[in-house]
């Protein structure tokens, strides 16, 4: 077989030994624009299990980077005067041109043909080729002539940053933050070689216009970074080798996906892209190389696996991008979040948070680490950071005892302290008799209370008959369900020591609907009622009824219902109160510009949006106790183009905090049938994160949270203060004492009717991490 690889990076190079190495009858050519053992750029990083693969693929070439590389564990970070290290994270470091320079010298070792000072524009330029690998980089000529087959997904991010180094050796990777007069700048810092540091500084383009950087020569941009960073470098010099570009050498990341990899060009040459052609990852994760070294490892693969003959390739590139789609899309979207994370720091993070707190967001931005992942590195680190956090609930620790996990701190909202984290979300039972709670809500209710939960709330009890979302939705509208949630209520205080919420709310024009085990909001076959909204609309086009617009007389009407309701929460016994303004519902329909078309002094601007929610809260919170907690539910967003997006929510939030809300629910969604959400674990979180930091208000963070891990990182890294569960609740009502158990945190209480069933389950768990320790974790 004839393979040309365009672009001697790590991927074309790789590729090229490999294959030679797999049949050293392939004529295998490698076609690079610069000279012989020239490259451009500093140090690269990839991971301790990219090094396992290279190791199993061609021992000789890893041995010789093992040689060269760099080696190290521990992540410092610098910031407001302090540093922290964490351990445990194994990473490598090389120079990028020795790591070019080891697989040059291995493929010319091989036989492999290295043509320089090529610039290969076409594949069409080898029409001999029975494979053409297109590894030229993020801006591939290839990739370009074929956009229509290869549909490249090209997104250029807004931070700038610029690739020096220096000769000051740092020994550990390091992250360092520094603020101006105009902003927040950053580091990122690792050694490659007993010599030389990769140093790049990142900004967000706002911070470096300021600074008039985008004015700036190369050489005035480099003097700016060496005072910004000058307490670190301490007085060593930064350098470029960038001479070759244009201007200062400030770069955008450019994020690429591709929806097909591979063609079969005019001259019958099969095309592969490779590395950066395919895809990139953000140098936030330094990720980059790995892809490209594990591409070729996995192309080979394929070849070895299937065949090695020109009638196998287009079997064997199906196979390989079908292989490595699932792996480099997790490996991105991990970058994507890290690389976010440092985009926004500046204005989320680095203000708000203290250091500890900032160092757990740091480490765990990629989701990709855990809390329980991080005891796995650095358990000393993580036990020190959680009596920190600890600390900063109330909680002292004495020497010796193990502190607890963040979501097992207390948590104290005005006159209400919760023993723990979690929350018991609201949860839609359909299960009312004419708005009325019963015996099934006693136990539903009642049983996940004594299953650890230090909040549980009830359904969304409606203020009115007309409010309710379906014939089986609870009330709170006539003295007989002030007194069933009372019963309830009282039951919960009497046998457990959670505390217990009531959320209020209207459905508008989502109301009047079947239970959903009979056709989800689909209209009542009969006995519908009339139904309203911010603006005429249907929920379902064409389906649902057709709600009518409030008149002012229904707004002062429906506003002293949620009051009623209020106060009649306060006589049943709630502890809580969250008012409903997402999904779709009454007071949400005022708020998203997707379902409300009013032009009076309620419709048209955000501001003006507001203005009905606002009004009921501030009278629900004038009858509501001043002791007692009141949050609200918002939909931070829509998922469709032109409804509410997150920065809306970050507004709605700091206009109900300014009212006297105590938190935010942070939920998203359900305003509109067109939505098209992204669904994932911990889907919803980066919205109660930003609307945390952003308006300055506590967050509910709700939404695929499934496991003591996840909440224990949201609740640390300081995404949100509460963590909402739902259907995990639904399939567990002991949940939280689950989990516990789970991750081996046994100073929970447990219902002293139930206390042998724990000692059971704990040692359960405890047999299972033996088992999966002792065979590897294969089971």
């Amino acid at each position: 077989m004839k393979i040309v690889c365009i672009g001697g990076g790590p991927a074309g190079l790789y590729f090229a030994l490999l294959m030679k190495q797999q049949n050293p009858a392939h004529d295998v050519t490698v076609v690079e624009r610069n000279k012989p053992y020239d490259t451009f750029g500093w140090g690269v990083v990839f991971s301790d299990a990219t090094m396992d693969h290279m190791r199993t693929w061609d021992r000789e070439t890893a041995d010789e980077i093992q040689e060269a590389f760099n080696h190290w564990d521990d992540i410092e970070l610098r910031f407001k005067g302090r540093t922290i290290r964490s351990g445990g994270h194994g990473f490598v470091g090389i120079g990028r041109k020795k790591l070019l320079n080891i697989l040059q010298a291995r493929c010319e070792r091989l036989g492999v043909r290295l043509v320089f000072e090529t610039d290969a524009t076409s594949d069409e330029d080898y029409p001999d080729a029975d494979l053409v690998i297109a590894s030229d980089g993020v801006n591939s000529r290839i990739r370009g002539r074929h956009v229509d087959v290869f549909q490249p997904d090209i997104v250029t991010r807004p931070n700038r940053y610029i690739w020096l180094g220096t000769h000051k050796l740092f020994d550990a990777f390091t992250f360092d933050f520094q603020r101006t007069g105009h902003g927040w700048f950053q580091a990122h810092i690792y050694k490659f070689d007993d010599r030389t540091t990769t140093f790049i500084v990142e900004c967000p383009e706002a911070v470096w216009k300021a600074h008039g950087l985008d004015q700036a020569s190369q050489e005035e941009s480099i003097a700016f970074c060496e005072r910004v960073f000058a307490d670190t470098l301490e007085g060593a010099p930064l350098m470029s080798n960038a001479r070759h570009l244009r201007g200062s050498a400030w770069l955008n990341f450019q994020r690429v996906v591709c929806g097909q990899w591979w063609l079969r060009n005019r001259c019958g040459s099969h095309v592969v892209l490779m590395g950066d052609a395919v895809h990139t990852a953000h140098f936030a994760i330094g990720s980059g190389t790995k892809l490209a070294i594990e591409d070729a490892i996995e192309l080979a693969r394929q070849f070895q696996r299937i065949g090695g003959g020109t009638e196998d390739i287009p079997a064997v590139l199906a196979a390989y991008q079908e292989a490595r789609r699932v792996e480099t899309l997790r490996i991105q979207n991990a970058a994507w979040n890290a690389m976010e994370w440092f985009e926004v720091c500046g204005d989320r993070y680095c203000d708000q948070l203290e250091p500890e707190q900032f160092m757990y967001s740091m480490l765990t931005r990629s989701q990709r680490i855990s809390h329980e992942n991080l005891r796995l590195r650095d358990a000393g680190w993580l036990e020190g950071y959680e009596r920190w956090f600890a600390r900063r609930a109330g909680v002292e620790v004495p020497e010796g005892h193990r502190p607890p996990p963040p979501m097992f701190t207390p948590f104290t909202v005005r006159g209400v302290a919760l023993k723990n984290r979690i929350v018991v979300s609201p949860m839609a039972q359909y299960s009312a008799e004419d708005g009325l709670v019963g015996d099934y809500h006693l136990v539903h209710l009642g049983a996940r209370a004594l299953g650890g939960a230090g909040l549980v709330f009830a359904e969304m009890a409606c203020v009115s008959a007309e409010g309710r979302i379906t014939p089986g939705c609870p009330g709170l509208y006539r003295p007989e369900h002030t007194a069933a949630f009372r019963r309830i209520a009282d039951w919960i205080h009497a046998h457990s020591d959670a505390k217990f919420g009531i959320q209020i709310g209207h459905a508008g024009a989502k109301a009047s609907t079947r239970r959903a085990w009979e056709g989800i909001d689909q209209p009542l076959p009969e006995g519908n009622w009339p139904i309203l909204s911010a603006s005429p609309q249907q929920y379902l086009e064409g389906v649902s009824q057709q709600a009518r617009a409030m008149t002012r007389d229904d707004m002062d009407a429906v506003r002293d219902q949620f009051v009623q309701a209020a106060r009649a929460a306060h006589a049943a016994g709630a502890d809580w109160l969250e008012l409903h303004c997402a999904h779709g519902y009454l007071l949400s329909s005022f708020l998203s510009p997707l379902t409300n078309q009013r032009n009076d002094d309620y419709g048209g601007p955000l501001q003006n949006r507001l203005r009905y929610p606002l009004e009921v809260f501030a009278a629900v919170r004038a009858a509501w106790p001043q002791d007692k907690p009141l949050s609200v539910r918002i939909s931070a967003h829509d998922w469709v183009e032109g409804g509410t997006t997150p920065q809306d929510a970050v507004e709605i939030a700091r206009a109900f905090k300014a009212a006297g809300a105590d938190m935010i629910d942070c939920s998203s969604g359900q305003v509109s049938k067109r939505e098209k959400p992204v669904y994932g674990r911990m889907f919803q979180t980066p919205f109660a994160d930003r609307i945390r930091q952003e308006a300055g208000i506590a967050t509910i963070a709700v939404g695929a949270i499934s496991e003591a891990d996840h909440a224990n990182s949201i609740l640390a890294a300081g995404r949100a203060d509460l963590c909402a569960v739902a259907r995990p609740h639904l399939a567990n009502p002991a949940w939280t004492l689950t989990e516990a158990a789970r991750i081996g945190y046994t100073a929970v209480e447990w219902p002293r009717q139930y206390r042998s069933g724990k000692q059971q389950l704990e040692a359960h768990f405890e047999r299972e991490k033996s088992l999966a320790a002792s065979t590897g974790g294969k089971g």
